[in-house]
């Protein structure tokens, strides 16, 4: 009898929990839109795998908690091969065949306007890893991960204050929406470094014969070597024209993916001192105590055991979105777009990877949607790369914010005049109709 009262006592409050969502788990859908072929696979396939250690730590606990429900949490990935069309069908079938709540991407010429559009129409909430994106006509797109290309100030900085002797830099990068605005930032950072820009170069995208740039570049005997932000092929092919040449200098880049090949390419002595701004997730650096992203020694000893051999700079950086999207859900007690919002931008504070920052932008984007906050400066030292200092992205602004604005005007990559532009070659495409 006892035994049948504490049964139907068990099925009762199992009935109740079922009628007020307690205890029932339904899918949170994510979308995972980037270029996971091709020249841009390093900056998206490995952040995709670390989204998927991510998911698969959060479903171990039990899911998110939203409100007095919990869902699991699926991944929903789309290859865009960085081509605008192929990007706008895959945010199409993310919104309405997969019904995701929060789509991340790398950004760039994925987000053209026929995206921002239907992001809008939809009003989905999407992160970038590229700042440049956000415009005040974009309102639920935002950068909560990464400033690109801001931060690079930061390498060029702590360069030129540990080497003052360095004085001239020759640079080169792709000419899309990655490399320009990164032209645009190292030409403000060496201006305040007081170094001179002795040469630049900008190249098509379908590049694959680097040896004449990298003539070029050292026609001009340069201190310092800039490889802007150009993607892991490119840095490969760079890097090792510039060992076959004989450079002697120091080399700057945002990133250095897979710099283990490139020292085995050409020497430690040659990698040494090879300065970037992402550091390997096992440097005791990233276990001082304003780090927020949560046991980052542990993620990547499991990144590494799991996906060997294709940690690059994003591995962790959709994931450090993902966290702040949970923590904003969780306390929004809903996953509706704007909500989540409102709640990830409470206060204009928000927990960055690397520390507190700042909900910031308004300036350079329109619209404070970008998080901003410390960031390392990385250099290789003993054939690892080695967080050097974590510098403060506000402090210089703060202090050479009409150079880099300057900079941004004169390559025309402000909010105001890509809005300027688009809307003349919308008003020049009207025209040809008539």
């Amino acid at each position: 009898m006892a035994a049948r009262t504490k049964s139907s006592l068990a099925s009762a409050l199992s009935l109740a929990m079922a009628d007020h969502g307690l205890g029932s788990r339904t899918v949170l859908k994510v979308g995972f839109l980037a270029p996971l072929t091709g020249k841009l696979k390093s900056w998206a396939e490995p952040g995709l795998n670390g989204c998927l250690i991510w998911r698969d730590r959060i479903n171990a606990e039990g899911g998110i908690k939203v409100g007095m429900r919990r869902f699991m949490v699926d991944l929903v990935p789309f290859d865009s091969h960085f081509e605008p069309e192929l990007a706008l069908a895959g945010v199409k079938k993310l919104i309405n065949e997969d019904g995701v709540k929060f789509i991340l991407m790398v950004g760039g010429n994925d987000f053209t306007d026929d995206v921002r559009r239907l992001v809008n129409q939809h009003r989905m909430l999407v992160a970038t890893l590229l700042p440049s994106d956000l415009t005040p006509d974009a309102p639920t797109l935002v950068a909560p991960s990464e400033v690109h290309p801001i931060y690079n100030v930061t390498g060029v900085d702590w360069l030129a204050r540990q080497e003052p002797g360095r004085k001239t830099v020759a640079m080169c990068a792709q000419d899309d929406l990655h490399g320009l605005p990164s032209i645009a930032t190292y030409r403000a950072a060496f201006e305040v470094a007081g170094w001179d820009l002795v040469e630049e170069h900008l190249f098509p995208i379908e590049t694959t014969d680097f040896g004449a740039i990298v003539e070029k570049l050292m026609a001009k005997n340069p201190d310092v070597l800039c490889w802007d932000t150009v993607y892991e092929p490119f840095l490969h092919a760079l890097t090792k024209e510039a060992y076959k040449r004989g450079f002697k200098g120091r080399m700057i880049s945002c990133t250095c993916d897979n710099y283990q090949e490139l020292i085995d390419a050409t020497s430690q002595e040659f990698m040494e001192g090879f300065v970037f701004q992402f550091p390997d997730f096992d440097d005791p650096r990233l276990n001082d105590s304003q780090v927020n992203f949560e046991n980052p020694n542990e993620f990547y000893a499991e990144f590494c055991a799991r996906y060997p051999g294709t940690w690059s700079a994003v591995s962790w950086e959709y994931v450090s979105t993902l966290e702040l999207w949970k923590n904003a859900v969780q306390r929004a007690r809903t996953f509706e777009p704007f909500s989540v919002l409102s709640m990830m931008k409470f206060g204009g504070v928000g927990h960055h990877a690397f520390g507190e920052a700042h909900w910031w932008g308004r300036e350079l984007f329109g619209i404070d949607n970008a998080l901003v906050g410390d960031w390392p400066v990385v250099a290789i030292e003993n054939g690892r790369a080695r967080i050097q200092e974590f510098s403060s992205i506000v402090r210089w602004w703060s202090q050479h914010r009409p150079v880099l604005l300057r900079h941004m005007r004169e390559m025309k990559l402000m909010w105001d005049q890509r809005e300027e532009a688009d809307a003349a070659a919308a008003a020049a495409l009207a025209q040809q109709r008539i």
